[in-house]
């Protein structure tokens, strides 16, 4: 089967980058070092005014763990409600419940918010308390797709649980690795686990073209480049279609 390739870009930079190397789809969000939010509705708007690769939009209204209160919630469904309204082909969210499980009851009036866009269950996945039965559940909900890395720190420690979820799945859902998938793992990765979608950034630094630069007011928080910005990079998501054993 042919190899596709979900690039995660935080910008319309990035998407337009993405689509030119090839890529298959975009997973459009903000904030990537906090492991991706909600992007803003401007962004959302313009990405899909000059890319015509399919977006999957994130929808996670803050960073940290996947417990939602009921405000979060709502503030979740009216940015799939607007998020449909730009023509966006689908969605990567994700909610637990205080013990670990999957919080169906959440996820279903999400993917009913959906309607007929396709829904991936995002890393939430990762940090739930048993991934077999939230598999069943996730694909209960008609979820199209898992995002994940084998509830280890990458895909590829993850592989054996990755290749287990794909069998268990047996065609009914979608399981996509992510998290840590670079050109030079990613055959090794679709080898030992028989996935066909991958998730990946494939960025690199883009520097700032500021000339001033004042290093005594920092805008950043430590660790984090303000004048070197990663981006996705075509040459880049190109090496991730060819690259093989």
């Amino acid at each position: 089967m042919t190899r596709t390739i979900e690039i995660c870009a935080d910008s319309v930079y990035s998407c337009i980058e993405a689509e030119a190397g090839g890529a298959h789809r975009v997973e459009l969000c903000a904030a990537i070092p906090e492991g991706g939010t909600t992007p803003s509705y401007g962004e959302i708007r313009l990405a899909r005014e000059l890319a015509s690769l399919r977006i999957h939009v994130i929808i996670r209204p803050r960073g940290g763990d996947f417990l939602y209160s009921q405000s979060e919630a709502q503030a979740m469904l009216y940015d799939m409600e607007a998020a449909v309204s730009l023509g966006v082909d689908g969605f990567a969210l994700g909610c637990l419940l205080p013990d670990g499980e999957i919080d169906a009851a959440l996820l279903r009036k999400l993917v009913k918010a959906a309607g007929p866009l396709a829904v991936t269950f995002h890393r939430a996945f990762d940090v739930c308390r048993d991934p077999f039965r939230a598999l069943e559940q996730i694909i209960d909900c008609g979820c199209s797709r898992i995002l994940t890395s084998g509830q280890a720190s990458d895909a590829v420690r993850g592989i054996p649980l990755i290749a287990e979820l794909v069998r268990r799945a047996a065609g009914r859902i979608i399981i996509m690795p992510g998290c840590g998938v670079r050109e030079q793992n990613i055959a090794r990765i679709e080898a030992e686990t028989g996935a066909v979608e991958f998730h990946t950034s494939a960025r690199s630094l883009r520097p700032s073209r500021m000339e001033y630069r004042n290093p005594e007011a920092p805008m950043s928080s430590p660790g984090i480049p303000e004048f070197d910005r990663p981006v996705t990079d075509r040459e880049l998501v190109a090496k991730y279609l060819k690259q093989s054993l």
